[in-house]
């Protein structure tokens, strides 16, 4: 498997991450201020949703990295 890990690759990770966070949270806040007939506003959504989808871009990684199982090298 091919696996690029240069610095303009994870750049446009964080990039993309914070474009399709955006997207998704203006979904999800406006789905949910019309539910609770509040009113709606697309710049702290937007905030918000990359905020928390550039943490669980660096978090996840970390959390699942630790509990992977480790290798055993097996013996012949």
């Amino acid at each position: 498997m091919y696996y690029n890990d240069s610095k303009e690759v994870k750049i446009m990770k964080y990039i993309m991450v914070a474009i399709w966070s955006a997207i998704f949270g203006e979904i999800l806040g406006y789905i949910v201020s019309q539910l609770n007939s509040g009113t709606y506003d697309f710049v702290t959504v937007a905030v918000i949703a990359v905020i928390v989808g550039e943490v669980a871009l660096v978090a996840i990684p970390a959390i699942s990295g630790s509990a992977a199982p480790k290798e055993v090298a097996s013996e012949e």
